[in-house]
């Protein structure tokens, strides 16, 4: 599981079922983190592969840098590996969702 802080208003939990919720909390971890204060979140509704993941978040994180807001960093990250000939089922890039500020 990677947990990374870039600055204060982005929190990424790029592991598996982060977003995915139960009694306790509507939106599992990513909830909790929208409840303690996190303005953003990037979380997975599923169990994710981990080469793609690293691929997806090498991509968001290019997009970030490049200024883009955090749900067009996001998106491209996605459409990147849907170009992918390996990754185009939604399995690899379709679980990911960004919970909070898009900006």
């Amino acid at each position: 599981m990677y947990i990374l802080f870039l600055g204060s208003p982005l929190l990424v939990l790029s592991a598996c079922e982060t977003a995915k919720g139960n009694k306790q909390s509507a939106m599992g971890i990513a909830g909790m983190a929208a409840q303690a204060g996190a303005r953003s979140t990037v979380a997975t509704l599923w169990r994710v592969e981990a080469d793609s993941t690293a691929l997806l978040m090498q991509e968001f994180y290019k997009g970030l840098n490049n200024g883009l807001p955090k749900a067009e960093a996001l998106r491209q990250a996605q459409l990147s590996l849907l170009s992918n000939p390996k990754y185009k089922k939604a399995y690899y890039w379709g679980g990911f969702l960004l919970v909070g500020s898009w900006l």
